[in-house]
């Protein structure tokens, strides 16, 4: 993969050899899970096959003798295969398991299972008018599914397949000793199952193909310095995924957005992605606030995917926390709606409007020995108040709808000139959702909601929540609320330092840590929004 350095990647990253290169963690944990669901099928094979030959035993038995029917070692085999598939299938479905193990674990489920099928395969006299030929038998079928299954190495595949039909020959030789079978020669018990060795040879093939198909996704993730690991989360814009820095061994968030994604069919909306993605990074690469996203790295690969390295986020989102806890106490939101504004103000003073401030761009979580640090998001919708730029004039002309009507200004539905006020609006309509639980405004739809932001009175956020809340707050986020812009605060400065004077016992630093000692591992760490 080509990694453009106009963009910033590193050129000339070395690659590791292909044929050595590890698979991914998510596909291994695919192949694990998947181990499972052939180990629950064997287990029901067991029993509805051993059923059925049985059946198929007694049916086909010499007229002379109508109460055959298959030895008790063979209810025995059944069983204990059965018994041991079970287990293996729970094993798969635990999520701390290493998957490596797990694979390497159904290799010897391989062999096991093998030798069932070779025990109860000649365990019992030959119905009279079966025909004895070589042929293809389960276990050549079941090496070869595993091998297009469950991903491994094809000299793993070529030895276990080769150890795992040899039960076929050591499953008549146990078949002699008890009287059933008679056989001049070991070569010959090789001979009667040679198109199940045959099997093997092809599973090996199909062991690279699919070892080979694996380890060419695990190049395309290889962006830059970067590996890519674990998909985070989808959104609008493209996909996140967690990432490591292959020399450095730093965490972090890879952002990627392919155009035919978000705009399949229409290529000028799909510039405009790409535009709005390129703008997001430069943006963000300006800002040095420590309550914005850090940017590490961005680029561009031959496929012309863009992608956006950032810091891996420990926490969730505001949307997540209200939606998980509830309503937030107003020492808390005024805590959080202060390092916005920190956030904010920085992009304001560079002429800068963010046009997208919603609880799902605002992270709140832990950086280093820090709690309830805010990190806002999602700078692909930032605009410069100063200049006027072709991408810009492209939003109207593709009709895309800046923002979220949930939490956008009245001036920027009206299509109107605007600036920082605007996320000022947005940023109080987010307090009034920390504070109650519930969106401003509410409607069937985006129009509804737009229609309210314009004309309707916000409800107080005390007569909403149905508890008191402390005047001032109440009043200064109805302020940010106002329908003018010069109605709200002068400022995101301006509107910290109000937040700041508020007469409220402060949300410090040990009730932070508190709450997440509380709450530690009852929520999925939220990435920043795709």
């Amino acid at each position: 993969m080509r990694i453009d350095p106009v963009l910033g990647a590193t050129p000339g990253t070395t690659r590791s050899d292909d044929r050595t290169r590890p698979l991914p963690p998510d596909l291994l944990r695919d192949a694990s899970r998947r181990l499972g669901i052939l180990a629950l099928l064997a287990s029901v094979l067991w029993i509805v096959g051993t059923a059925a030959y049985a059946f198929a035993f007694r049916a086909m038995a010499d007229g002379t003798n109508p109460g055959a029917h298959p030895s008790w070692l063979t209810y025995v085999v059944a069983a204990i295969g059965a018994g041991t598939s079970l287990p293996l299938f729970w094993y798969t479905r635990r999520a701390d398991r290493d998957p490596r193990f797990i694979l390497d674990l159904g290799l010897a489920y391989l062999v096991l299972q093998a030798l069932g099928v070779g025990i109860t395969w000649h365990v019992d006299p030959t119905p009279v008018g079966w025909i004895i030929q070589p042929t293809i038998t389960w276990l050549g079928v079941m090496v070869l599914v595993f091998a297009a299954i469950v991903p491994n190495r094809p000299i793993k595949i070529l030895l276990v397949g080769l150890l795992a039909v040899s039960m076929l020959p050591l499953g008549m030789m146990i078949a002699k000793a008890r009287g059933v079978w008679h056989f001049d020669s070991v070569g010959a018990l090789v001979l009667m199952h040679y198109p199940d060795y045959m099997m093997v040879a092809i599973a090996a093939v199909v062991a690279k193909i699919v070892t080979g198909l694996g380890q060419q996704v695990a190049q395309a993730r290889e962006l830059g310095s970067y590996q890519l690991g674990d998909l985070l989360g989808r959104g609008g814009m493209g996909e996140v995924y967690a990432a490591t820095h292959r020399m450095l061994a730093r965490p972090a968030a890879i952002k990627l957005i392919r155009p035919e994604i978000i705009a399949p069919g229409k290529p000028a909306e799909g510039a405009l992605a790409i535009t709005r993605f390129r703008r997001e990074a430069i943006v963000a690469a300006s800002l040095r606030s420590p309550n914005t996203v850090e940017l590490y790295d961005f680029g561009v690969t031959d496929d012309q995917t863009f992608y956006i390295v950032m810091e891996l986020l420990d926490g969730m989102t505001l949307d997540a926390l209200v939606r998980q806890y509830g309503p937030v106490p107003a020492n808390r939101t005024i805590a959080i709606l202060r390092q916005v504004c920190e956030s904010l103000e920085e992009a304001h003073a560079r002429g800068l409007v963010h046009r997208d401030i919603k609880p799902a761009n605002i992270h709140l979580g832990r950086l280093g020995l820090r709690h309830d640090v805010v990190k806002v998001l999602d700078f692909g919708l930032v605009k410069s108040v100063t200049t006027k730029s072709e991408d810009q004039a492209m939003e109207t002309a593709t009709g895309l709808m800046p923002g979220t009507p949930a939490y956008m200004a009245p001036e920027m539905t009206l299509g109107e000139a605007y600036d920082g006020q605007a996320d000022l609006y947005a940023l109080g309509c987010v307090g009034y959702f920390l504070l109650t639980g519930q969106a401003v405004f509410e409607g069937d739809s985006a129009l509804q909601v737009i229609a309210r932001h314009l004309n309707a009175t916000p409800v107080p956020p005390s007569e909403r929540l149905g508890a008191p809340v402390p005047k001032v707050l109440e009043q200064l986020i109805l302020q940010c609320l106002a329908k003018r812009p010069e109605d709200r605060p002068h400022g995101a400065a301006e509107l910290a330092r109000a937040l700041a004077e508020i007469d409220q016992a402060p949300w410090r630093e040990a009730d932070a840590l508190i709450w997440w000692r509380t709450h530690d591992g009852n929520h999925s760490p939220a990435p920043s929004p795709a």
